[in-house]
């Protein structure tokens, strides 16, 4: 199918910035070209001026740019374009009227609660896809039988919309990933109505999770129409709008698909999957079987994957704020590439996260734009202008200016001499520069570490496959500090994304839900399903030209019971046995890749089958034959370079030949160094490949945070319990030798700070009991902990000669039960510590290397000996939770001793300080600037502020500015006493809320270390609610008390007004069961912003289970989850709206309620109204209505439905006299490059804790 002799075939990537053309010729010959994918002044659509040019070129013939291309000489043409990513970005699908199940209206407006930038106060999200909802009275509970579509006038389901056009229809219902027949109902009766694009979630993607499937089927919805625009405008530009020609494009899953069944689901990857195939297809060695990790750099954006011989799909990722569901190839969207934009503040070399963009793009694009990773290079002569395409300039025929970047340089260089005091060296120009790329290749390394160790694999043992415009010049650097010995980049690296096209094969997917058991009982089933499935996709590839050179590959969607991680296996090399269905031996690939990535397997549990997926492929790739001409002679360099480095041109280098670094080798479409102590060679196909004889760690700042990072994935892995295997709730830091917090992965707000109280008080207490070998556990308030379900393991770190630990590793992982009154010890009426469960302050869990397990389990069951309370009830789990938190201190141990042997410990402790140092700097600036400011306003240089417990407890703070030193007292003189309860909060709990609040307050990336509080001087009351006797009990202080501390900190520095103040933590269970959740509310409005509704707030972040998850395993149905209307204060801006969640119950059960603000409100702020306070009630099943107050137990009959009503955030600012809301500032999504991928996934998880 890929063959068409006489005539020219091209493959397109059309980029963000550039647009890279591959064609292969009538002769044979291949060709490659590169574009501004956007130059409306020369052209209107890049791969159609791609494609004129080159037939115009090669033929002789003139093909004006004003009329259709001639298509008599296409062959085929295969395009990966990024036209659905840019309409996600900038909003700019089609207009579309939301269909959803009646009371989940704002369900796709709330998602997962969870804000996407955990210190920015200003929440600002991506806007939801559609403009209205209308909710439809139907609804399916999966207990049950399905229910039947309402007895109502179907026709008003449309009532409402704007007849003047059509809408696209997105129906996610609820529960119709197992029962459709609703949604196709109303989707036949829409499209009777003459609506054209109509999308039902049970045929985009049926499967569980109402969430990101209503998510993608919006998108698809959304997207779909706007694709077919482009291609319509795209085929416009050809004779006969390409009736006659094979026009195949990328989807996201690194298949190719025909042209009219390209659609907006599916389409978003659409560009980066074209250079995974490539890579994947050029680099990989099926002899050596040796894995490669994808490097993708280009102008706008950095791409990372990794291929070992199969694509490694995700199922779910987010782009753009929208989560979708469907298969897609897992790359990691990590920098913004040479658009990286640089910056210097609080004396620390910044790279990114904004971007320059595609315009105006770097300096030296001549178009006024700021200086970038791009203009180092070019800074540093790794780039000449001579040999970059000259495409830049009023007529597009202008070289890179050096001129324009040196100028932008030598004036930073200027700004980040002034910082240097005097006594310091001052840099030059080059230095800076230098500078710029070092950090912006350690914060690339960080997450390709990530990728690899999040699977268990060692990333030295990978070949870096490197390519993009960008990537070569950057590519040993990083592969020398990641530890590799291969960098391979192809003839093509330039434009692999294109090529890659060229390589591809036509794909065809098509899966179903299923709840089977793996098991006998079901391999006839799940056999007949597997071979329905594996027709359709065969029939609809032979439907597409495919006779003979069709293959599929069956999935399995595989998971633990009672387990939230599933992971999609195939059979390949796991052929069918005896115990096994036909497709193959899935039971054992499962078993082999769950203990591969996570450390264990469950041998006694049954494994369960989510989905059947199929995937077909209808061979359709070219081979490239064509060898690189060989030759005995010496290549010469083109010219002597900058700093003696000899520059190459690729066509002239004869193959096997081998250069030694620094040289530049310089291509029509990127540029390649290879740097000194590096070797590289031209391979037989033209390809390089470089050989690295050191491995050079990078800096400093990013290693830390690395070190953090790689104990966190090793704790994730090793761990058992679905708290930190699953929700990710842990904390992982490295402490300097005084116990100060040099950084802290990740970033959980509560944790923040909180474990440098731990490890400082054991040094007080252990002193020089500690010793090599030794393992510290603790978790009491008053040795920093939070609350007790919050276990701390610590370990010192020794050096031979030096008596003391000279640096310290902890991790914090939450527990789901330590004993105490109640399951999952966070029992809403404790009123002693040792109702909480077991308590450790400096107990030693690991003596000379041997794990105590006898003691710790005594430790753990000692609760028992309170009355009315248990001791742990898991101690399986706590133990072997235990071991993975000392396996991952013990790899953060190896890595900082790594780092020591390579620098030495003076250095590494040296610059330490300097990473506290720029905190501090970073904190002291923002004081100075604020004391600066209230001085003018007041001629004060104090604040005060006050906020009440609904129990009428007051929490006062003072704080007193030092203006000249950028420093600050907090006194919380005044606050109230310990309080009969759980609402005290220790001493820690404080301590994070402030760095939380500092942070916020900053409003830049800082590293968040003990440097932090330097400034600041903290005075609390021992005794108060905030310092309370150290068996007071804590619970909900962690989580209600903290929250109002950082409401005072903010009133007193007037940001913001009051979000709602609660973090409203919901549980209920039985004997068999267990379930518990925290719900969102309104933020506060602040000066320039709306605040945000149904968003989680300040010290949590934690997202809410899917609905259907939740119905699925537990005995409740979920009535209604809204927005609160009206329950944001009013204001110039409008604080945001709370929730309304109802929960009814369908068996016995006891619901556990413990809130705040439901007798104070939320505070507004410069004259706005207060957020409405918040209110649980109970509406039984004989009709009675309970209010239930703030805090509570109570046992529940099925039939009876708790309706929580969250609070609203305060307003800021007079009202005007409109009585309309002001729109909520957006970010553009593309001020920022886009993150996405697995890694940045699980990031976002992590910080949903």
């Amino acid at each position: 199918m890929a063959e068409t002799k006489g005539k020219f075939d091209f493959a397109i990537d059309r980029g963000g910035t550039f647009t890279d053309v591959f064609a292969r010729l009538p002769d044979g010959r291949e060709r490659v070209l590169k574009l501004l994918s956007r130059d409306p002044q020369n052209y209107k659509d890049a791969p159609t001026e791609g494609i004129r040019r080159v037939l115009e070129e090669e033929t002789g013939q003139v093909f004006p740019r004003d009329e259709p291309v001639d298509t008599s000489l296409i062959g085929w043409i295969r395009m990966g374009t990024t036209v659905a990513t840019n309409a996600l970005l900038e909003r700019e699908g089609e207009r579309t009227a939301l269909l959803v199940t009646k009371g989940f209206k704002d369900l796709l407006h709330i998602g997962t609660q969870a804000r996407p930038k955990l210190f920015d106060l200003e929440v600002a999200v991506p806007e939801v896809l559609y403009e209205e909802v209308i909710e439809v009275d139907e609804r399916v509970v999966l207990t049950q039988d399905g229910c039947q579509l309402p007895r109502k006038d179907p026709k008003r389901i449309v009532t409402g919309l704007n007849q003047s056009y059509s809408h696209p229809l997105p129906l996610p219902f609820s529960c119709s990933f197992r029962w459709s027949d609703h949604e196709k109902a109303v989707g036949a009766l829409a499209r009777r109505l003459g609506f054209t694009q109509v999308s039902l979630s049970s045929e985009v993607m049926p499967m569980v999770r109402a969430v990101p499937r209503g998510y993608t089927v919006c998108a698809d919805a959304y997207l779909t129409p706007k694709i077919q625009q482009y291609l319509r405008g795209f085929t416009s530009g050809f004779k006969g709008a390409l009736k006659d020609v094979d026009v195949l494009f990328m989807q996201s899953d690194g298949g190719l698909t025909p042209m009219e069944q390209f659609c907006g689901s599916r389409a978003v990857l659409s560009g980066p999957a074209g250079g995974v195939v490539g890579y994947a297809i050029t680099s990989y060695s099926q002899m050596e079987k040796k894995p490669v990790i994808g490097f993708d750099m280009g102008g706008t954006s950095t791409d990372v994957s990794r291929y070992a011989g199969q694509y490694e799909h995700v199922f779910e990722a987010t782009t753009a704020g929208v989560t979708l569901q469907a298969p897609q190839l897992d790359i990691n969207t990590v920098a913004a590439g040479g658009g990286s934009r640089l910056f210097f503040r609080s004396g620390m070399f910044v790279v990114g996260p904004e971007s320059a963009g595609a315009h105006p793009g770097p300096a030296c694009y001549r178009k006024g734009g700021p200086l970038t990773v791009t203009d180092a290079n070019l800074a540093l002569g790794r780039l000449l202008p001579s040999f970059f395409p000259k495409i830049f300039g009023p007529g597009e025929n202008e070289p890179l200016s050096l001129e324009e970047t040196m100028k932008n340089f030598r004036h930073l260089t200027q700004e980040i001499n002034l910082f240097l005091s005097s006594n310091q060296s001052q840099m030059s120009v080059e230095e800076v520069a230098m500078g710029f790329i070092r950090v912006a290749n350690e914060a690339m390394c960080r997450p390709i570490r990530a990728l690899t160790q999040a699977k268990g694999h060692d990333t030295s043992q990978h070949v870096l496959a490197c390519f993009g415009g960008a990537g070569g010049q950057h590519a040993c650097a990083i592969a020398r500090a990641l530890g590799m010995k291969t960098v391979f980049i192809h003839k093509y690296s330039g434009v692999l994304s294109a090529y890659g096209l060229a390589l591809a094969d036509v794909v065809e997917e098509v899966q179903e839900p299923c709840s089977l058991q793996y098991d006998q009982h079901s391999f006839s089933e799940l056999d007949r399903r597997v071979e329905q499935l594996s027709k359709r996709c065969h029939d609809t590839l032979c439907g597409r030209g495919f006779t003979r050179s069709i293959t599929t590959e069956v999935f399995l969607h595989l998971r633990y019971e009672g387990t939230d991680c599933a992971l999609m296996v195939t059979a390949a090399g796991y052929p069918s046995n005896a115990q096994s269905c036909q497709a193959g031996d899935f039971r054992g690939a499962f078993t082999r890749r769950y203990l591969k990535e996570f450390g264990f397997t469950i041998p006694d549990r049954p494994i369960v089958v989510d989905d059947i997926r199929v995937r077909g492929c209808g061979k359709s790739g070219i081979k490239s034959v064509y060898k690189t001409k060989t030759g005995h002679g010496q290549a010469k360099p083109v010219t002597g370079g900058y700093l003696d480095t000899s520059v190459y041109l690729w066509e002239e280098l004869p193959c096997g030949h081998s250069i030694q670094g620094p040289a530049i080798i310089i291509d029509k479409n990127s540029t390649i160094l290879v740097e000194p102590c590096c070797e590289a060679h031209l391979t037989e196909e033209g390809d390089v490949c470089t050989e690295l004889n050191t491995v050079q760690l990078s800096i400093f700042s990013h290693r830390f945070m690395s070190i953090a990072e790689q104990m966190g994935r090793v704790l994730q892995r090793t761990s058992i319990s679905t708290n930190i295997k699953e929700r990710l709730d842990f904390s992982c830091a490295v402490f300097g030798p005084d116990g100060g917090l040099v950084s802290n992965a990740p970033h959980i707000p509560v944790h923040l700070g909180a474990m440098q109280e731990t490890v400082q008080y054991q040094m007080r207490s252990l002193g020089n009991k500690l010793r090599e070998g030794d393992v510290i556990l603790s978790n009491h308030p008053c040795a920093g902990g939070s609350h007790l379900p919050d276990l701390t393991v610590i370990t010192p770190v020794f050096r031979e000669g030096v008596s003391r630990p000279v640096f310290f590793v902890a991790s914090r992982g939450h527990h789901a039960d330590i004993g105490g009154i109640t399951p999952g010890s966070m029992p809403p009426h404790s009123t002693s510590l040792q109702q909480e469960g077991a308590v450790f302050t400096s107990f030693k869990l690991v003596t000379g290397g041997v794990f105590q397990e006898e003691a710790v389990t005594e430790a753990l069951m000692a609760p028992a000996q309170y009355p009315d309370c248990s001791g742990t009830r898991n101690l399986h789990d706590n133990l072997s939770d235990l071991r993975a938190q000392v396996a991952a201190n013990q790899r953060g141990s190896q890595l900082v001793g790594e780092l020591i042997d390579s620098y030495g410990l003076a250095v590494v402790q040296a610059y330490m300080g300097y990473i506290q140092s720029n905190a501090e700097l970073a904190v002291r600036d923002m004081l100075r600037d604020f004391a600066r400011r209230r001085r003018q306003q007041t001629g004060s240089l104090e604040v005060e502020s006050e906020d009440f417990m609904d129990d009428g407890t007051p929490i006062r703070l003072r704080v007193q500015i030092n203006e000249e030193k950028g420093s600050a007292v907090f006194d919380f003189t005044g606050t109230g006493t310990e309080v009969w309860g759980n609402c005290n909060a220790p001493r820690a709990i404080t301590l994070s809320a402030l760095i939380y609040c500092l942070r916020c307050m900053v409003g830049q990336d800082i590293p968040l270390n003990q440097g932090c509080l330097a400034p600041i001087k903290v005075i609390i009351p021992p005794g108060s609610i905030l310092q309370p006797s150290q068996n007071a009990a804590v619970v909900g202080g962690n989580v209600l008390t903290s929250q109002r501390v950082v409401d005072v900190i903010f009133r007193a520095f007037e940001v913001c007004a009051a979000s709602q103040g609660c973090m409203n933590n919901i549980s209920f269970g039985s004997e068999r069961i267990g379930y518990y959740e925290t719900v969102a509310g309104g933020a506060g409005a602040g000066p320039g912003w709306n605040g945000r509704s149904g968003v989680h707030s300040h010290m949590t972040n934690t997202r809410i289970t899917d609905p259907e998850i939740l119905e699925k395993r537990y005995p409740v149905i979920l009535e209604q989850f809204s927005l609160r209307p009206g329950s944001g204060g009013a204001g110039k801006f409008h604080g945001g709206d709370g929730v309304i969640r109802k929960l009814l119950f369908r068996n016995k059960v006891v619901l556990s309620v413990l809130t705040e603000r439901r007798a104070t409100c939320p505070y507004g702020l410069q004259g706005g109204e207060n957020g409405e306070a918040g209110l649980n009630l109970l509406h039984r099943a004989d009709g009675r209505v309970l209010n239930l107050g703030a805090k509570t137990s109570i046992s529940l009959q099925p039939g009876d439905m708790f309706c929580l009503y969250t609070p609203g955030g305060g307003g800021y600012g007079r009202e005007k006299e409109t009585t309309s809301r002001p729109q909520t500032k957006r970010r553009r999504l593309n001020e920022t490059f886009l993150e996405r991928g697995s890694v940045f996934e699980y990031r976002m998880a992590q910080e949903g804790v």
